[in-house]
Protein backbone atom coordinates (compact mmCIF):
# COMPACT_ATOMS: atom_id res chain seq x y z
CA UNK A 1 0.00 0.00 0.00
CA UNK A 2 1.24 3.61 -0.77
CA UNK A 3 2.67 5.44 2.13
CA UNK A 4 -0.44 7.78 2.11
CA UNK A 5 -3.09 5.62 1.28
CA UNK A 6 -1.59 3.37 4.31
CA UNK A 7 -1.22 6.62 6.68
CA UNK A 8 -5.06 7.70 5.70
CA UNK A 9 -6.33 3.89 6.88
CA UNK A 10 -4.33 4.27 10.22
CA UNK A 11 -5.71 7.74 10.82
CA UNK A 12 -9.59 6.50 10.28
CA UNK A 13 -8.78 3.67 12.07
CA UNK A 14 -8.02 5.32 15.44
CA UNK A 15 -11.01 8.63 14.72
CA UNK A 16 -13.68 5.13 14.59
CA UNK A 17 -12.40 4.24 17.99
CA UNK A 18 -12.40 8.00 19.22
CA UNK A 19 -15.68 8.51 17.92
CA UNK A 20 -16.74 5.20 19.19
CA UNK A 21 -15.63 6.50 22.66
CA UNK A 22 -18.10 9.35 22.05
CA UNK A 23 -21.33 7.30 20.82
CA UNK A 24 -21.20 7.99 17.16
CA UNK A 25 -20.40 5.60 14.58
CA UNK A 26 -17.45 5.79 11.94
CA UNK A 27 -16.56 4.45 9.04
CA UNK A 28 -14.10 4.57 6.63
CA UNK A 29 -14.28 5.00 2.49
CA UNK A 30 -11.08 5.65 0.47
CA UNK A 31 -12.53 6.94 -2.35
CA UNK A 32 -15.04 9.76 -2.70
CA UNK A 33 -17.30 7.36 -5.09
CA UNK A 34 -17.13 4.81 -2.62
CA UNK A 35 -18.36 6.89 -0.01
CA UNK A 36 -21.23 8.23 -1.79
CA UNK A 37 -21.97 4.25 -2.11
CA UNK A 38 -21.94 3.81 1.47
CA UNK A 39 -23.78 6.42 2.30
CA UNK A 40 -26.61 5.53 -0.41
CA UNK A 41 -26.40 1.91 1.22
CA UNK A 42 -27.60 3.48 4.63
CA UNK A 43 -30.45 5.94 3.55
CA UNK A 44 -33.74 3.61 3.05
CA UNK A 45 -35.91 4.15 0.21
CA UNK A 46 -38.35 6.36 0.46
CA UNK A 47 -36.79 8.47 3.77
CA UNK A 48 -37.68 11.87 5.01
CA UNK A 49 -34.08 13.41 3.73
CA UNK A 50 -32.30 16.54 4.13
CA UNK A 51 -28.87 18.18 3.96
CA UNK A 52 -26.99 21.46 5.10
CA UNK A 53 -25.03 23.18 2.26
CA UNK A 54 -21.64 21.51 1.99
CA UNK A 55 -19.28 21.71 -0.35
CA UNK A 56 -18.09 17.79 0.08
CA UNK A 57 -21.58 16.65 -0.51
CA UNK A 58 -21.68 18.42 -4.21
CA UNK A 59 -18.04 16.86 -4.51
CA UNK A 60 -19.17 13.41 -4.17
CA UNK A 61 -22.46 13.63 -6.25
CA UNK A 62 -24.71 13.35 -3.13
CA UNK A 63 -27.25 16.09 -3.85
CA UNK A 64 -27.60 14.94 -7.09
CA UNK A 65 -28.04 10.90 -6.33
CA UNK A 66 -30.66 12.17 -3.67
CA UNK A 67 -32.60 14.18 -6.32
CA UNK A 68 -32.76 11.23 -8.54
CA UNK A 69 -33.31 8.40 -6.05
CA UNK A 70 -36.07 7.46 -4.41
CA UNK A 71 -36.44 9.37 -1.64
CA UNK A 72 -38.49 12.26 0.07
CA UNK A 73 -35.33 15.03 -0.65
CA UNK A 74 -35.98 18.23 1.28
CA UNK A 75 -33.27 20.22 -0.76
CA UNK A 76 -32.65 23.51 0.86
CA UNK A 77 -31.13 24.79 -2.78
CA UNK A 78 -34.43 24.45 -4.30
CA UNK A 79 -36.73 27.21 -2.66
CA UNK A 80 -37.07 30.46 -3.60
CA UNK A 81 -37.07 33.13 -1.00
CA UNK A 82 -36.30 33.58 2.12
CA UNK A 83 -39.63 32.52 3.66
CA UNK A 84 -39.36 29.01 1.34
CA UNK A 85 -35.78 28.52 2.38
CA UNK A 86 -36.81 29.11 6.48
CA UNK A 87 -39.91 26.84 5.40
CA UNK A 88 -37.66 23.79 4.45
CA UNK A 89 -35.03 24.37 7.42
CA UNK A 90 -37.51 23.77 9.96
CA UNK A 91 -38.80 20.65 7.84
CA UNK A 92 -35.07 19.14 7.77
CA UNK A 93 -35.59 18.98 11.56
CA UNK A 94 -37.90 16.01 11.48
CA UNK A 95 -36.21 14.23 8.48
CA UNK A 96 -35.30 10.44 9.21
CA UNK A 97 -31.80 11.59 7.40
CA UNK A 98 -29.75 14.43 7.64
CA UNK A 99 -26.29 14.76 5.73
CA UNK A 100 -23.72 17.30 5.88
CA UNK A 101 -20.00 17.49 6.42
CA UNK A 102 -18.05 19.22 9.21
CA UNK A 103 -15.98 21.73 9.53
CA UNK A 104 -13.20 20.12 11.50
CA UNK A 105 -12.75 17.04 13.59
CA UNK A 106 -10.16 16.51 15.87
CA UNK A 107 -7.91 13.65 16.25
CA UNK A 108 -9.42 12.70 19.41
CA UNK A 109 -12.95 12.59 17.71
CA UNK A 110 -15.07 15.96 18.32
CA UNK A 111 -16.82 17.44 15.63
CA UNK A 112 -16.53 21.05 14.86
CA UNK A 113 -19.27 23.12 13.32
CA UNK A 114 -19.73 26.91 12.73
CA UNK A 115 -22.43 28.63 11.50
CA UNK A 116 -24.01 31.55 10.92
CA UNK A 117 -27.94 30.75 10.16
CA UNK A 118 -27.78 28.07 12.61
CA UNK A 119 -29.87 25.48 10.61
CA UNK A 120 -26.92 22.82 10.30
CA UNK A 121 -25.58 22.87 13.59
CA UNK A 122 -28.78 23.00 14.90
CA UNK A 123 -30.28 19.75 13.29
CA UNK A 124 -26.83 18.09 13.88
CA UNK A 125 -28.38 18.90 17.49
CA UNK A 126 -31.76 18.12 17.69
CA UNK A 127 -34.32 16.93 15.33
CA UNK A 128 -33.44 14.25 12.31
CA UNK A 129 -33.72 10.54 13.61
CA UNK A 130 -30.50 10.26 12.16
CA UNK A 131 -27.26 12.77 11.11
CA UNK A 132 -24.70 11.11 8.44
CA UNK A 133 -21.66 13.65 8.66
CA UNK A 134 -19.07 12.91 5.40
CA UNK A 135 -15.75 14.52 5.81
CA UNK A 136 -12.65 14.09 3.66
CA UNK A 137 -9.46 13.56 5.95
CA UNK A 138 -8.16 17.27 5.19
CA UNK A 139 -10.35 18.27 7.69
CA UNK A 140 -9.05 15.98 10.72
CA UNK A 141 -6.75 18.43 13.37
CA UNK A 142 -4.48 16.80 16.10
CA UNK A 143 -6.51 18.71 18.36
CA UNK A 144 -9.50 20.25 19.83
CA UNK A 145 -8.29 23.48 19.97
CA UNK A 146 -6.58 23.13 16.66
CA UNK A 147 -10.18 22.38 14.87
CA UNK A 148 -11.67 25.06 16.09
CA UNK A 149 -9.16 27.14 14.73
CA UNK A 150 -9.45 25.89 11.56
CA UNK A 151 -13.04 26.38 11.41
CA UNK A 152 -12.99 29.54 12.40
CA UNK A 153 -9.65 30.79 10.16
CA UNK A 154 -10.16 28.83 7.31
CA UNK A 155 -13.91 27.34 7.05
CA UNK A 156 -15.74 30.42 8.31
CA UNK A 157 -13.29 32.79 5.68
CA UNK A 158 -13.86 30.34 2.62
CA UNK A 159 -17.47 30.03 3.16
CA UNK A 160 -18.04 33.90 3.31
CA UNK A 161 -16.38 33.73 -0.36
CA UNK A 162 -19.28 31.80 -1.25
CA UNK A 163 -21.73 34.32 -1.17
CA UNK A 164 -19.00 38.00 -1.45
CA UNK A 165 -15.74 38.15 -3.16
CA UNK A 166 -15.74 41.77 -2.68
CA UNK A 167 -13.49 42.49 0.02
CA UNK A 168 -10.22 44.85 -0.22
CA UNK A 169 -7.90 42.81 2.34
CA UNK A 170 -7.64 39.49 4.38
CA UNK A 171 -8.42 41.48 7.72
CA UNK A 172 -11.51 42.53 6.22
CA UNK A 173 -12.23 39.12 5.50
CA UNK A 174 -11.74 37.59 8.98
CA UNK A 175 -13.54 40.59 10.56
CA UNK A 176 -16.81 39.92 8.54
CA UNK A 177 -16.26 35.94 8.65
CA UNK A 178 -15.99 36.09 12.76
CA UNK A 179 -19.05 38.54 12.50
CA UNK A 180 -21.13 36.16 10.10
CA UNK A 181 -20.74 33.03 11.20
CA UNK A 182 -21.77 33.62 14.72
CA UNK A 183 -22.56 29.78 15.82
CA UNK A 184 -19.71 27.35 17.05
CA UNK A 185 -20.94 23.78 18.17
CA UNK A 186 -18.66 21.32 19.83
CA UNK A 187 -19.77 17.95 19.31
CA UNK A 188 -18.10 15.74 22.29
CA UNK A 189 -20.84 13.13 22.64
CA UNK A 190 -23.66 12.01 20.94
CA UNK A 191 -26.75 11.57 23.75
CA UNK A 192 -28.54 8.85 21.78
CA UNK A 193 -25.61 6.20 20.64
CA UNK A 194 -25.13 6.00 16.58
CA UNK A 195 -27.12 8.92 15.61
CA UNK A 196 -24.56 10.45 14.47
CA UNK A 197 -22.46 8.47 12.14
CA UNK A 198 -19.34 9.69 10.29
CA UNK A 199 -18.43 8.55 7.06
CA UNK A 200 -14.23 9.39 7.09
CA UNK A 201 -13.18 9.72 3.35
CA UNK A 202 -9.60 9.42 2.40
CA UNK A 203 -9.61 12.11 0.02
CA UNK A 204 -9.38 16.21 0.20
CA UNK A 205 -12.82 16.95 0.32
CA UNK A 206 -14.13 20.38 0.62
CA UNK A 207 -12.78 23.38 3.12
Amino acid sequence: MEPKKCYNALLAQKLMVELKKRNMEGFYCETKEDALKKVLEMIPKDSVVSCGGSATLREIGLQVALKNGEYNFLDPNAPQGAKAKDKVAHQALSADYYLMSSNAISATGELVNIDGYGNRVGSLIFGPKNVIVIAGLNKVAPNLDAAILRAKSYAAPITMLIFNQDYSSFDELSKAAEGACSQLVITSMSMTKDRIKVILVGESLGF
